[in-house]
């Protein structure tokens, strides 16, 4: 019996019983087409219609999912984000290569844990970094004009994104512990499986081609969504 899509995002925790626990941790699966939880053991999945909240983070409240021990119930699909989900992208991939970036230019620039994940609030690499500098002050190397800033934004972003897929294409950047299983699983299953992410589309594919690919046979079986958008 299948449910609907199960869409799969970061960065929250999946509680299992000692026996079922194969699911990836600081991550929340959620019906699409209802309010309802799926709740998972080893991709037998049951709906349940238990909702808590956790504490906020970057991206403000989100659901708690609780994982159930067993269902006959399974998904048409899951739908996985990237970041954060299949690699943390976001602390050791997109933060090192933004980091990198400043060093190269020489900026003295350098955001921390903590603070990237204040400055995750801000949706988009290049807006991120505009926002950063209208709060602390530009550097000395930043153009003066806003047009030029604009263009000195863009070069950054262009750089840090070339960074960013050097990572994951030299594999530095390895899948989260259960992704693997989970997606073997589900393809084992039927379920199809996707890569849904608004993030940069050429460092999806890169995650996908290069990462996933890796995954047993879901680099052949995996498919890509996205909207448009840039980390």
């Amino acid at each position: 019996m299948a449910a609907a899509a199960a869409v799969i995002r970061p960065p929250f925790t999946i509680s299992s019983s000692k026996r079922n626990s194969t699911l990836l941790s600081r991550t929340s699966i959620i019906l699409s087409s209802t309010s309802s939880i799926v709740g998972c053991s080893r991709l037998n999945c049951m709906i349940k219609n238990q909702m808590s909240t956790t504490k906020k983070n970057a991206s403000g409240s989100r659901l708690l999912v609780k994982c159930m021990a067993s269902s006959s119930v399974l998904p048409k699909a899951l739908l996985f984000d990237c970041d954060g989900v299949l690699v943390d992208t976001e602390k050791d991939g997109h933060r090192i290569s933004f980091n990198d970036t400043f060093a190269e230019r020489e900026l003295g620039v350098t955001w921390d844990v903590d603070l990237y994940g204040e400055l995750l609030k801000i949706g988009g690499g290049k807006e991120r970094m505009t926002a950063y500098f209208n709060k602390v002050g530009w550097p000395e190397k930043a153009p003066k004009s806003e047009e030029e800033r604009k263009e000195f934004i863009a070069s950054l972003h262009k750089r840090k994104t070339e960074l960013f897929m050097a990572l994951i294409e030299k594999k530095l950047l390895p899948l989260r512990p259960g992704v693997a299983k989970l997606i073997d699983q589900a393809l084992e299953k039927g379920v199809k499986v996707a890569v849904c992410s608004t993030s940069n589309e050429k460092a999806v594919c890169f995650c996908h081609s290069f990462i996933l690919a890796g995954a047993s046979a879901s680099g052949k079986n995996t498919n890509i969504c996205r909207r448009c958008g840039s980390s």
